[in-house]
């Protein structure tokens, strides 16, 4: 009888376990999707509230960076590769970026990896990697 009580209360927090982790899953596409709609949508300021605290604090974006972001409009935002560790807490997500000039009209593609990590205390999902850098090469 030990035994069975034994095992029992081993499977109940094997399922805990599975069930915090299930959660971890959900909240990572939560934040995802809030993330690609901020930026699908030009939110970029409500899209630094999804940016790791700790990076807001160390680097934060001038003004001046923020108001070059106005200068541009998204036209496209897709998922090209993705991966989740979600018991180790990280994930990464590569995005194509669609960038139209607003003053020239000229659209073209911008490669941006997004990498994550899951905060337990917080139970939320922090970007670590920033806003993307819509100018790159230029």
């Amino acid at each position: 009888m030990r035994l069975l009580m034994i095992f029992l209360f081993a499977a109940l927090l094997g399922l805990g376990g599975c069930a915090t982790m299930a959660n971890a899953g959900n909240e990572l596409d939560k934040a995802q999707y809030a993330w690609s709609g901020a930026i699908r949508w030009g939110d970029f300021d409500g899209a630094i509230n999804l940016i790791d605290p700790k990076l807001r604090g160390e680097n934060p974006p001038t003004p001046v960076e923020l108001e070059r972001y106005k200068q541009v409009q998204i036209s496209a935002y897709r998922d090209v590769g993705a991966s989740a560790d979600i018991k180790g807490g990280t994930a990464v997500r590569d995005i194509e970026i669609g960038v139209i000039n607003r003053h020239t009209q000229a659209e073209r593609s911008v490669r941006y990896r997004e990498q994550w990590r899951w905060d337990p205390e917080a139970k939320t999902w922090w970007l670590t990697t920033g806003l993307p850098d819509l100018w790159a090469g230029q």
